[in-house]
């Protein structure tokens, strides 16, 4: 390529690029009342979630409430250290990935089964009475679903009374760590399974008919319907979804574990979030504890990044 040539070549990709920051000016200018909207939660963003990240330079420094804000002294990995050395760290470590693990295998395709089935209702009344029953565990406090879970399967509440009913020995569900993972996974089905559908049936809304009609042509029946023409169509929608489930596999859900869980469950119930939360909030290690968050960002982070390029890679979908 010549001199003149790559001369060019870059005057046409400037001239581009000017004329798309010009295209965007006008269009934020014309619509700058729907841009307007954006003021809020950008500074949410900046206040909540961008500025505290600053606060993780102590996991590299020596901190004590009441003193520097960012640490008092240079410590380096050695924080990093402890906590690899530290044997609860890895239990919390494996009990997070297991239990996150198996809610991901249970419920992802739960979700996307129920929201097949309720696309294909066609009784308009029906299909709303089944989205409002489903959705409204959602907008339960979960200390609420903590409290009905923990009564359900008290020695006194309604499971363990059938148990006793049908000639069977009462079980302490509470209490016992093998118990532990199928009430979490159960109770969070029972609580997002609904709501998680949203997005599936949104999605199958932009479906071209024509498509159905063609497929029934040529004689497909619903469960064929859904095969090759609902789930290929939401595609996009289903490994979105997927990532970001596979970019928070390390973020267990702290407000649940940690009001059913006690010291009897934790060889099963004890993650990183609840580890973290005994050694810094409860212990004062703060920057161990930030240490140990800062790992699990990290995890996350790569976790996210992987599943998006492979996505990209097999099905041409992906977050970036």
């Amino acid at each position: 390529m010549s001199v003149k040539h790559q001369a060019i070549v870059g005057t046409v990709a400037i001239e581009k690029k000017t004329a798309l920051k010009t295209s965007l000016l006008r269009h934020i200018r014309k619509e700058w009342k729907l841009y307007s909207f954006l003021i809020i939660p950008l500074i949410y963003f900046i206040i909540f979630k961008y500025v505290p990240m600053l606060g993780n330079v102590i996991a590299f420094r020596k901190y004590r409430g009441g003193t520097n804000l960012f640490g008092t002294e240079w410590v380096g990995l050695q924080y990093f250290r402890m906590f690899m050395k530290d044997p609860t760290f890895w239990r919390a470590f494996r009990n997070n990935l297991s239990l996150s693990v198996l809610y991901l295998i249970v419920r992802f395709p739960l979700t996307l089964i129920f929201a097949l089935l309720l696309n294909e209702l066609r009784r308009v009344r029906l299909k709303k009475f089944v989205q409002t029953v489903s959705y409204l565990p959602h907008f339960i406090s979960m200390v609420i679903i903590a409290g009905m879970t923990k009564e359900l399967l008290s020695m006194t509440g309604p499971i363990n009374t059938l148990l006793a009913h049908l000639g069977m020995a009462k079980i302490t569900f509470i209490s016992l760590p093998e118990w532990f993972p199928t009430i979490y996974v159960a109770s969070g089905i029972w609580q997002g399974l609904g709501w998680g559908t949203i997005l599936y049936l949104a999605a199958m809304t932009g479906i071209n008919t024509d498509l159905y009609e063609a497929a029934r042509v040529d004689g497909a029946n619903r469960l064929r319907l859904a095969w090759h023409v609902t789930i290929p169509g939401i595609l996009p929608t289903i490994m979105t979804l997927l990532i970001l489930d596979i970019g928070g596999i390390m973020g267990s859900n702290f407000e649940k574990i940690l009001l059913l869980y006690n010291p009897l469950t934790y060889q099963s119930a004890d993650v990183i979030s609840t580890y973290v939360y005994r050694m810094g909030i409860t212990g004062g290690n703060f920057s161990f504890a930030t240490a140990v968050g800062l790992f699990e960002g990290v995890i996350g982070l790569i976790l996210v990044t992987t599943a998006n390029y492979i996505s990209k890679k097999t099905t041409k979908s992906s977050l970036w």
